[in-house]
């Protein structure tokens, strides 16, 4: 039997049948679970200190012996785990370089990235996708109301997401002072910036300017502990407001990943606050994720069918749709910066 041959015996059509591609995904979602699974037990962090066998990570664990070899097998299969072999001794399994990245104590841990998408509640929510696209309603809302008000009283799922937007956060901040040049701006505010980690980043890259971070009540008193320690509390304004009533004065206005969160009736409520309180010579900055008009895959388009089921308006948009709400609020789209990571930075001024 040729290589070819064998590899596709194993498979349940060849790689030139048009439904492979349609396995692949069904595969997915099996190998996802077992990805949950690993994550939710947390073995990665069983696993931290060293190789185990089944039954010592069983008894540590406190997990059924028999389904646990069953799923460190898948697991390594995916790669997060690699068996060691020592002649007839028992096989142990030690964590791959993708599997240390599950650990909850590993600098951008992707544990708090993985939970979220698993965990029942929104996987439900991904199972009623149908229900979405027949009445435009997210079946997450329509049980939980708003995820903030899901989160609000679930600390667990509160806890993945926070640690979640905060590493995706760094990664959006460190891309943008990369890619823009922040120089000879006198104030810069971050509007619904969270603790202040885009701003952080950027105040750290530009020594003269001033911050201002502007955001809910609760959650500007968590971003004073946050910047103390980086000796930014002299160079930063903390004001609490809401961003659909009105927004500071500054010089220039970052609001990164803010529009995709709302439907263009409330984004343009946004924009048009921004708008108003802008001087002549200012300008905004957003970072959100702009879709390619064509048929190419885009983890945009991905991320855009979580939002449907999960959030009511929410949504990613394309350039052209993008750049419409921006003229609609009165700004002038002036510039579009590629950033890593699927991101660009828009850049718009007083029309």
């Amino acid at each position: 039997m040729s290589e070819t041959t064998a590899a596709e015996a194993k498979d349940v059509v060849g790689s030139e049948d048009p439904r492979a591609y349609l396995w692949e995904m069904l595969r997915a979602g099996w190998r996802f679970s077992a990805l949950y699974a690993f994550v939710e037990l947390d073995l990665a962090g069983w696993l931290r200190d060293g190789p185990l066998t089944v039954a010592e990570l069983a008894e540590r664990a406190g997990l059924d012996r028999s389904a646990l070899a069953r799923l460190l097998r898948t697991s390594a299969g995916s790669g997060l785990v690699r068996t060691l072999r020592d002649g007839d001794a028992p096989v142990r399994y030690v964590l791959t370089d993708v599997g240390h990245t599950l650990r909850g104590d590993v600098e951008r841990s992707m544990r708090s990235v993985v939970i979220p998408q698993g965990a029942p509640d929104f996987l439900e929510a991904m199972g009623s996708l149908d229900e979405a696209v027949r009445n435009g309603k997210s079946p997450f809302a329509a049980r939980f109301g708003s995820m903030y008000g899901y989160l609000a009283s679930h600390p667990d799922a509160r806890h993945h997401f926070d640690a979640h937007m905060a590493t995706r956060s760094r990664t959006i901040a460190e891309a943008t002072v990369a890619a823009y040049d922040f120089s000879g701006i006198g104030t810069i505010a971050d509007i619904g910036g969270g603790v202040g980690t885009v701003l952080a980043t950027v105040l750290e890259a530009t020594p003269d300017a001033r911050g201002l971070l502007f955001e809910l009540e609760p959650v500007i008193a968590a971003a004073a502990g946050f910047l103390a320690p980086r000796g930014l509390t002299d160079r930063c304004e903390l004001v609490v407001g809401d961003f659909f009533k009105a927004v500071p004065t500054a010089d220039a206005y970052v609001l990164s990943n803010i529009v995709h969160n709302w439907n263009d009736e409330d984004a343009l409520t946004v924009l048009h606050n921004v708008r108003a309180a802008m001087p002549d010579h200012g300008r905004v900055l957003l970072l959100d994720i702009l879709l390619p008009e064509d048929d190419r895959p885009h983890l945009g388009k991905e991320l855009d069918m979580r939002m449907l089921a999960l959030y009511d308006g929410a949504r990613e948009r394309t350039e052209s749709e993008y750049l419409g709400l921006l003229t609609q609020a009165d700004l002038r789209p002036n510039r579009v910066i590629e950033l890593p990571y699927a991101l660009s930075l828009i850049e718009a001024l007083p029309r």
